[in-house]
C-alpha cells in the first residue's frame, strides 16, 4: 500500500495536470501549504521520536557488545547533513521541491540537473517509509502538487510530452525505490537510524519553506492559515 500512494500520488497529479491544466495559481499555493503542514507534522509526531528512541536503544545495545559504529554522531548532526544537504539539492533544482519552477522560454530537451536532483530527493524521501509507512500520505501528499506544477511548467515550456511522461514516471518511481531498497538491503538497514535523521533535515527544511514561501510576499492569509491547521490536524490522525 505504501508503495501505490508515494507513485499514484505523481501520476494523479501529472494526469490532472494534463487533462485540467488548472490556472488559478492560488489553488495549487494553498494546496502547497497543505502539503507542507501536514509532511511537517508527520515528521515531528512519527518519525523524529521513532529514530530517537531507535538510536537510544541501539546505543544501548552497542555500549554492551562494546561496539558502537554510525552512532558516534548523534541524530542532530545527521539533521543538520540533511538541511545542508537539501539545499545543494536545490541549487540545481531551483526549488522544484516546493514548487519553485520559472519559465525561461521553450526546451527541448530535459533539465537533468533539475531531474538528477528531483530523483535524488524522491528516493531519500523513500528510505523511512519502510520503517514509518504512515510517512507514505504524507509524502503522497507533498508530492502530489509539486507533480502539478512540474507537469504544467514542462507543458509551457513546449518540452515534448513524450519527455514529460519519462520525467513523471521515472519521478513517481524513486520514492518507491527507495523504500524498496531500504526494506530489503541489509547495508541499508543498518543505518536506519541515520538515513531517516537525514531525510528528517530534508523534509524539515522543505516543508518549512512551503508553509514560508508559498506566497511572493511572505505573508500569511486566512486561507492559507486554515489550510496549515488543516494539514496539522489531519496529520494527527494518521
Amino acid at each position: 500500500m505504501h508503495y501505490t500512494i508515494t507513485f499514484l500520488s505523481v501520476i494523479l497529479g501529472f494526469v490532472l495536470a494534463l487533462l485540467i491544466q488548472p490556472k488559478n495559481k492560488n489553488n495549487l499555493k494553498l494546496l502547497l501549504s497543505f502539503s507542507g503542514s501536514f509532511l511537517l507534522s508527520l515528521t515531528v509526531m512519527h518519525l523524529l521520536p521513532e529514530v530517537y528512541e531507535g538510536v537510544s536503544s541501539h546505543q544501548h545495545h552497542a555500549h554492551e557488545h562494546t561496539h558502537n559504529h554510525s552512532f558516534e554522531l548523534s541524530v542532530g548532526v545527521f539533521i543538520m547533513i540533511g538541511i545542508l544537504f537539501q539545499i545543494v539539492l536545490e541549487f540545481f533544482s531551483k526549488g522544484a521541491e516546493h514548487g519553485h519552477v520559472h519559465l525561461h522560454g521553450s526546451m527541448q530537451h530535459i533539465p537533468w540537473t533539475l531531474f538528477i536532483s528531483l530523483c535524488i530527493h524522491a528516493f531519500l524521501e523513500g528510505m523511512p517509509i519502510s520503517q514509518h509507512h504512515e510517512m507514505a500520505w504524507g509524502i503522497g501528499i507533498h508530492h502530489f502538487p509539486i507533480a502539478i506544477i512540474l507537469t504544467l511548467f514542462f507543458a509551457q515550456a513546449n518540452l515534448p510530452k513524450a519527455r514529460i511522461i519519462f520525467f513523471m514516471i521515472m519521478f513517481a518511481l524513486m520514492t518507491p525505490l527507495g523504500t524498496l531498497l531500504a526494506e530489503n538491503l541489509h547495508f541499508l538497514q543498518h543505518y536506519k537510524a541515520e538515513i531517516s535523521a537525514l531525510v528528517i533535515g530534508i523534509l524539515f527544511h522543505i516543508a518549512s519553506t512551503i508553509i514560508f514561501e508559498t506566497n511572493e510576499h511572505h505573508t500569511f492569509n486566512i486561507y492559507k492559515l486554515i489550510s496549515i491547521i488543516v494539514g496539522f490536524v489531519l496529520a494527527m490522525f494518521v
